[in-house]
């Protein structure tokens, strides 16, 4: 993202120009010739207008309702997305677009928490959030839904172009309550049948994008398939997803089918994608764990529970030692928080990248295994047979998916669909417990967790209790705050000279996230002390600072303004005043 926003179009409409550039390997830029990036285009659409970069295409979708809205090239879509039926399965990237439909029942059935509402008189708002890698503003008084996709670098500038939105002469409005009201939506979101793909041995299918309900039926009663790959998550997904909601969800598993969520984020760092994971293993771990968190948020979201088995998509790269070291590491960041979280974790790669290493670290102490392996070898044979990229004594119990058939078109019942070929083998089974060695203690903030608390912040403040001698009892971690955990704590707490109340808030995490070795760090160091220094700070100072094991600008400024607000002396270097205060919970 740009530092600062300068306030003209110059800038921004060159950088939204060259997204046409970036995203995954099967995105491609418009073909006719790019026109001067100083120069923008006004789109119209139910009373709300948008300047937006004149090299965008602009796809009127009440006139081409089977159109793909996909992000993967920039475009704006006027009116509601169709089915989805003709969007290839293989897109991947993202860069930036706009979808304005209207705000009716159905928009509203996509709408989330984090969509923001426009005030009266306004067509923007400013502070709506980004999730997913898309901002969604409800402009109640045109009576439209603006979802603005991007890729990772183009935030800033999606938000420039929300920034030129107006209302023009016959804009209606309409609220987004009452649209809600009209979808007839439950208060309580519904939930899928039971932890996905649960058990089941058969043939499925992925698409880009999920299909609609008339498709899903036809082929539940004419097709060889009843399980389906989605796209929950992830900011290098390709297509828009208008018919995936918790409904959705709960009527495809009511009727059968088994689902197989998929997140598409960060890719190998010595692959093509622009949106790469760090070539350092600590950072790719944490970036791992983060996008499995997100992941874990959008399928409780659309009531897809714990217990299931939540799938990164690592595309096909050229393995390196150091590739293949920052991908693993990523993978086994994923794994921890998704176990943290009672999911599964499962990894789709090609055979003869991702899997292969995946194999070839199966008994390795430094990467945690993941529970379910997916396999992309397109050998048109429907088994789970990994050939020469898994031993048959892997992921042997019920723990395989194979991709065998890519991107191909088939009908049944009249409906017809562009989708990738897979046979399953799966079982339910359940996440191996967590233990101190394998609990996730890096969260991006530590809120007070007292008697009676549950979760994996739980599990991360009993590990710390027994770490430094105060042991919780029971087989620690529980993820319960119970009575030996409140004991515990009043002990930690006693013998660092802090309230003795049993409950763990700012202070408390402070001196349990720093408690251990105290050596000199400074800019450049790495290590688990950089990582346990930043976990304090992030308690500490109230807010996010990057955990990845690295001393860089980020944690010395936090440094910095840790030891101003205690008094200490500010040279951004971590020496014995600067532990002992945060080891003493200051």
């Amino acid at each position: 993202m740009s530092p600062s926003r300068t306030g003209s179009w110059r800038p921004l409409l060159a950088g939204l120009a060259a997204l046409g550039t970036l995203g995954g390997l099967t995105a491609a830029a418009p073909a006719a010739a790019e026109p001067p990036p100083d120069t923008g285009r006004s789109v119209s659409y139910h009373g709300y207008r948008v300047t937006v970069p004149a090299g965008w295409r602009v796809v009127d979708l009440a006139a081409d309702p089977g159109a793909c809205v996909r992000f993967d090239r920039p475009a704006v879509y006027l009116g509601e997305p169709g089915d989805q039926s003709a969007c290839p399965p293989g897109l991947k990237g993202r860069t930036a677009g706009l979808v304005v439909e209207p705000l009716d029942a159905s928009a509203a059935r996509r709408t989330t928490a984090a969509t923001a509402v426009a005030p009266r008189g306004s067509a923007t708002a400013p502070a709506a959030t980004s999730r997913g890698g898309a901002i969604q503003v409800a402009v109640e008084d045109a009576g439209v839904l603006v979802t603005a996709a991007h890729g990772p670098a183009a935030e800033d500038r999606v938000r420039d172009v929300l920034a030129t939105a107006e209302l023009t002469a016959g804009a209606e409005r309409t609220e987004l309550s009452a649209a809600r009201a009209a979808s007839g939506d439950a208060a309580e979101p519904p939930a899928a049948a039971g932890p996905q793909p649960g058990d089941f041995r058969g043939k499925g299918f992925d698409a880009c994008a999920a299909p609609p309900q008339a498709a899903m039926d036809a082929w539940l009663a004419s097709s060889p398939y009843r399980a389906v790959g989605v796209y929950i998550s992830g900011a290098t997904r390709a297509c828009a997803q208008p018919n995936l909601t918790a409904g959705w969800v709960a009527d495809q598993t009511g009727k059968g089918w088994h689902l197989i969520p998929i997140d598409v984020g960060r890719q190998a760092p010595c692959s093509n994608f622009s949106h790469k994971m760090s070539s350092d293993p600590v950072t790719a771990r944490s970036q791992g764990a983060s996008a499995a968190n997100a992941s874990v948020a959008a399928a409780q979201n659309l009531g897809i529970p714990a217990g299931s088995a939540l799938y990164t998509d690592i595309e096909g790269y050229n393995s390196t030692a150091s590739c293949k070291a920052a991908v693993m590491s990523y993978v086994s960041g994923w794994t921890e928080a998704l176990h943290a979280a009672g999911y599964l974790s499962g990894l789709y790669s090609s055979g003869a990248s991702g899997i292969r290493d995946a194999a070839s670290v199966y008994d390795d102490s430094r990467y945690l295994r993941v529970d379910h392996l997916w396999f992309a070898w397109w050998n048109g044979v429907a088994d789970t047979d990994g050939g020469p990229y898994v031993p048959d004594s892997y992921w042997s119990g019920h723990q395989r998916i194979h991709q065998y058939v890519g991107e191909v078109y088939e009908t049944y019942g009249g409906r017809r669909l562009h989708i990738d070929r897979n046979y399953l083998d799966v079982g339910e089974g359940t996440p191996p417990p967590v233990t101190c060695t394998t609990a996730n203690l890096s969260f991006n903030s530590y809120a007070t967790v007292r008697s009676g608390a549950t979760g994996a912040l739980v599990d991360a403040a009993q590990c710390l209790l027994e770490a430094a001698g105060h042991d919780p009892g029971g087989a620690t971690p529980t993820g319960t705050f119970d009575a030996g955990t409140v004991a515990a704590t009043k002990a930690f707490q006693t013998a660092r000279g802090l309230a003795a109340d049993g409950i763990i808030g700012p202070r408390t995490w402070t001196a349990l996230l720093s408690h251990g070795t105290t050596p000199l760090l400074r800019n450049g160091s790495t290590g688990d002390a950089v990582s346990r220094l930043q976990r304090a700070l992030t308690a500490a100072l109230g807010r996010t600072v990057g955990i990845d094991g690295i001393f860089g600008p980020g944690t010395e400024g936090a440094v910095r303004d840790y030891q101003s607000a205690r008094g200490l002396g500010v040279d951004g270097i971590v020496g014995p005043a600067t532990w002992g205060a945060l080891q003493a919970g200051r």
